[in-house]
């Protein structure tokens, strides 16, 4: 493969402009790790190439992931020949297999969960701390549109942010700014070849729809790049506001329930309200993402607008309104919780096992003994049965709505433990009690918190210079 030119007027993304790039997406650890994921395609194949010489030039190794999710006769044989093109290149390379049975519908978002959470397993099982995404600035004008077209608001027309920090690793775009145009005349410069995938241009997809409208508008992918990143700015200072709101209104408890008050809620800007209570909702639902906006809204008007409504679901929470009313000074409460429906199902752990339970409490467990118990869902039914016998649990510091969703630690003779409570089972309460797990150590760590890592910019697409 030829060494790329630094020739800026040339269209091609050159090792020092790529450096420049990566610098943004710092810091890095001495001699960094860093994970690419590669599906062939012209963009994450030149991602790849850039950042294994990237990695060397800074004394540590970029590893391509690719991930083969079965769904054409070709996909093997081509994850393989991705292989062949980087090891050519010095470059380890790993193949994760989506096995398992396949949706009939929404297979695009299927395949992009399953391949997030391939490579995620991955970047945590080798202690990668940094996981390399090829969207480019075509990819964030069709993002841009899409949202558009779906009604979003100043978060979904920010379009994708240039880094993402999950429980396991940093999801990095760095060439968020860079045209697929630039990618392939950089490989065909290389002397590099590419896989082109047919679904890129089924217009079955809605994005391939959106891409086959910007050509024929004559719609610049820049332009609207240059949007997302106005609306980036804007989600930045909403998210500082939403934040300095929340650390006025609200109180969180490592049981996993949160209280606000409702005056502040009632008193900021509504997009502002609105942010800050969409962001607890995703912290005590245990998702990834907030809800739509739209259902936001009409929660938001129900409960604290004009108090029409005094409890809700949405999200996987459960939310009530405590105090105040219409026409008053906005006083009382709003308790969030986690509601009791898609909670996990009984699950038998042992000694020395650690894990996330219904995506917002790490766990690890002690004891000693081969098992015998399950993590489960306190349920009313395991409420009943601990307060029977230990009454005084009813003035403890956790609302009645958010008891059923505790975890616990159930056996043949019923609860053992519910440490968010402060009740564990004597021993001598039941005759042939046996060893076996109890918890360790809890904690309440959701995908995202109350305070977010914040949406990050790159710079403006118009600065970089290729």
């Amino acid at each position: 493969m030829a060494t790329p030119r630094f020739d800026g007027n040339a269209g091609l993304l050159t090792d020092q402009a790529f450096k420049k790039l990566m610098a943004d997406m710092g810091p890095f650890e001495t001699q960094p790790h860093i994970a690419v994921a590669v599906s062939g395609g012209a963009d994450s194949l030149c991602l790849a190439l850039l950042a294994g010489r990237w990695a060397k030039r800074m004394d540590g190794k970029a590893t391509a992931l690719t991930v083969d999710h079965g769904l054409r006769d070709q996909s093997a044989e081509e994850a393989l020949q991705v292989g062949r093109w980087l090891h050519s290149e010095g470059m380890d390379h790993d193949i994760l297999d989506w096995q398992g049975p396949k949706p009939k519908t929404g297979i695009q978002a299927a395949a992009r969960t399953a391949r997030y959470g391939l490579m995620q397993a991955w970047c945590r099982e080798q202690e990668v701390l940094h996981l390399a995404l090829a969207h480019t600035q075509d990819d964030q004008a069709e993002t841009f549109l899409l949202r558009l077209g779906a009604g979003s608001g100043a978060d979904g027309l920010a379009a994708m942010t240039a880094i993402r920090e999950t429980a396991d690793v940093r999801l990095l775009r760095p060439l968020l700014n860079v045209p697929k145009a630039a990618l392939r005349a950089t490989l065909q410069d290389f002397g590099q070849e590419w896989i082109e995938d047919p679904s890129n241009r089924d217009p079955a997809f809605a994005r391939v729809r959106v891409r086959q409208a910007m050509g024929d508008g004559g719609l610049d992918a820049r332009g609207l790049a240059r949007s997302a990143y106005r609306f980036g700015r804007a989600r930045q200072a909403l998210e500082g506001a939403a934040s300095q709101l929340l650390a006025r209104a609200v109180r969180a408890h490592p049981a996993g329930f949160a209280v606000l008050q409702c005056a502040p809620l009632e008193a900021a800007a509504d997009e502002i309200s609105l942010r800050a209570l969409g962001r607890v909702v995703s912290a005590i639902g245990g998702r990834d993402y907030g809800p739509r906006l739209e259902k936001l809204e009409r929660l938001h008007h129900g409960l604290l607008t004009n108090r029409s409504e005094s409890t809700a679901t949405l999200g996987g929470c459960r939310m009530m309104v405590e105090g105040g009313g219409a026409g008053d000074d906005g006083g009382g409460k709003l308790l969030v919780c986690r509601e009791t429906r898609g909670l996990p199902a009984p699950l038998e752990v042992g000694p020395g096992e650690r894990l996330i339970w219904d995506r917002r409490f790490e766990i690890r467990f002690g004891g000693e003994g081969t098992g015998g118990r399950r993590l489960m869902p306190l349920g009313d039914q395991g409420w009943a049965e601990i307060v029977g016998n230990r009454p005084d649990l009813r003035q403890g510091p956790v609302p009645g709505p958010a008891r059923p969703s505790l975890p616990a630690l159930v056996d043949q003779f019923g609860v053992y433990s519910v440490p968010h409570l402060g009740f564990q089972r004597e021993r001598d309460t039941v005759s042939g009690f046996s060893q076996g797990p109890n918890f360790e150590e809890i904690r309440f760590s959701p995908p995202n918190s109350f305070s977010s890592t914040g949406f990050f910019l790159r710079n403006e697409p118009d600065i970089l210079s290729l």
